[in-house]
């Protein structure tokens, strides 16, 4: 129970995800899945549940998933999430790590949560959608397999860190774009016969956790407002 409250999760939130890494185990098992894939959709489905709770643990899964799923872009000429993963997700989660355990809230493993200013949600909207074009150009000269998706997600995952580094909640409606079509990318490359199931399973659950969890920052940010 100690363990239980630590990470904060409620008792439906630890079934689902319980359920989700049985989901993993079949793929394995039965499924014949890569080992990669499905240690990276382990560490990085728990680094989102505990981020989504606001607790600074879920860095320490975050590097380990990190480095499983550079491995698995690698192999997938995936440059874009390649880079992305091991020269910008890791060292800015050993940051978070450290900032997220300076804003932790009195008595509570869980970090105070805030909202972007207008001005800031517009520069950081347009920054983004010039460098998504710039990564989309890049990627298709060095012959990115899906340059696309690949510039949309690698941009849109860098500014959804930083904004996950700021424990602002706008990163909530980042990694819904990321992990939508993050999905897509990975059920494509399941279907030309490459074992990334697991990997397809973890990007459509973080699709639905980045929904639940704005709701869940949305709903605490506006009751706090009112307090």
């Amino acid at each position: 129970m100690k363990i239980i409250k630590y990470i904060n999760l409620k008792f439906s939130e630890m079934v689902v995800l319980a359920l989700i890494y049985l989901v993993l185990i079949v793929n394995l098992l039965v499924f014949k899945d890569n080992p990669a894939a499905v240690l990276s959709a382990f560490f990085g489905i728990t680094y989102t549940f505990l981020a989504g709770k606001g607790n600074p643990v879920c860095y320490l899964f975050g590097v380990a998933g990190s480095g499983f799923y550079g491995y698995l872009a690698f192999h997938n000429a995936l440059w874009g999430n390649l880079i992305l993963y091991l020269g910008y997700y890791l060292p800015m989660q050993i940051l978070g790590f450290f900032r997220w355990n300076k804003h932790l809230k009195k008595e509570k493993n869980e970090i105070v949560k805030v909202s972007l200013t207008q001005k800031d949600r517009v520069i950081l909207f347009l920054t983004t959608i010039l460098f998504t074009f710039l990564a989309i150009a890049i990627l298709y000269i060095i012959q990115d397999k899906n340059p696309v998706i690949d510039g949309i997600t690698t941009i849109f995952s860098i500014a959804g860190m930083y904004l996950t580094v700021r424990r602002a909640i706008e990163q909530w409606q980042v990694w819904m774009v990321v992990n939508g079509l993050s999905a897509i990318m990975w059920f494509l490359i399941a279907l030309n016969g490459v074992k990334v199931y697991s990997t397809v399973v973890m990007w459509s659950v973080y699709f639905i956790l980045a929904i639940y969890f704005y709701i869940c920052w949305r709903r605490e940010i506006t009751n706090e407002l009112h307090i």
